[in-house]
């Protein structure tokens, strides 16, 4: 809790906006709070057996506090402890976090795959951050026809104004985007 803390004062911009959490300005996060968060981490892997769901919650946290900036985040890592919570704390949630995880390890097609299988699943049909996370995903591989459908999706699902105003900023640039992908110039 201490280390997802930390981060509360970077998470919103000055106008209320949601920063995402590689855009952060990590020297806002509150180095007490990642101490005490770490330290509590360190007594809870000290009692040893196999780890919880809060054990590894945190340790996932953890890799995010101990990265300077977000390029040196230990992304197999995350990847590996989200793989162990889905076996202690099995859910459609946890695979979409681990499916992030995987795209950031592995590249965007990767996560891609695993967040296509979610949406075909259903369990995650309403949850705003399916979407996004597959809009995000489709961006970065150049699909941006479908990433814009995607940020508008979850923009409508969404009962955050900010979230939503986000989501449908992300949705026009992937417009401008695919646009200009069909505008190329002749020769």
């Amino acid at each position: 809790m201490e280390i997802q803390a930390s981060r509360v004062g970077a998470r919103i911009g000055p106008s209320g906006e949601p920063i995402l959490l590689l855009e952060q300005n990590r020297a806002r996060w509150d180095q007490l709070l990642i101490r005490r968060g770490l330290a509590a981490l360190d007594r809870g892997l000290a009692l040893g057996g196999r780890p919880g769901p809060y054990v590894l919650q945190a340790s996932i946290a953890a890799c995010h506090a101990r990265a300077r900036t977000a390029g040196e985040t230990d992304w197999g890592r995350i990847v590996a402890f989200y793989g162990l919570l889905s076996g202690v704390s099995p859910s459609p949630i946890v695979e979409l976090n681990r499916a992030v995880a995987v795209a950031m390890a592995d590249g965007p097609a990767a996560g891609l795959d695993l967040v296509d299988a979610l949406d075909a699943e259903g369990a995650l049909a309403s949850y705003h951050l399916l979407p996004s996370v597959r809009g995000d995903l489709l961006a970065k591989v150049g699909r941006h026809a479908e990433a814009r459908r995607d940020f508008e999706r979850a923009a409508s699902l969404t009962r955050n104004a900010r979230e939503r105003r986000l989501l449908l900023e992300r949705a026009a640039a992937c417009g401008d985007a695919a646009a200009d992908g069909r505008q190329k110039p002749r020769s």
